[in-house]
């Protein structure tokens, strides 16, 4: 979970380009659903667009706009990325939370770096208010946690 969270310049969408990701969120192309949800993933502590991203993460018709929501969310190396993506994990099917779960492997676990930086974001969520996002930051700390 490599982040560059503070050392690259924000892609916020606002305006025009933020209204046409949330539209292209409801695509029936599940490629431009995949699309909108790594483009509004800049913006997940907004909360119009946190619910848009946590439809992604639970796409009933496609598990690929699962996965590519979940790890551009991840790629934010920070606390609101992960938080969304634990709560849609909380709550998952067994295909989608498969995806999520490959995401965070991809994302999070390729180093000793990105597992200790993803478990100072799991502490960081274990106090959470949502129950789900405590159980879920738990369980990525490990048993007693």
């Amino acid at each position: 979970m490599t982040s560059n969270a503070g050392t690259e310049p924000r892609t916020d969408r606002t305006g025009p380009d933020r209204s046409a990701s949330m539209r292209d969120a409801v695509s029936d192309s599940w490629s431009v659903r995949a699309a909108a949800g790594r483009r509004l993933a800049a913006d997940a502590e907004v909360p119009e667009v946190a619910v848009v991203l946590g439809r992604l993460l639970l796409d009933a018709h496609n598990t690929f706009v699962t996965r590519e929501t979940a790890e551009a969310l991840l790629l934010r190396g920070d606390v609101p990325g992960l938080r969304l993506v634990l709560a849609a994990l909380a709550t998952a099917d067994a295909q989608s939370g498969d995806q999520i779960q490959s995401a965070i492997l991809n994302v999070c676990e390729q180093s000793r770096e990105d597992i200790e930086r993803l478990s100072e974001l799991a502490a960081a969520l274990v106090p959470d208010r949502d129950a789900g996002v405590r159980e879920e930051a738990r369980g990525l700390l490990g048993p007693g946690r």
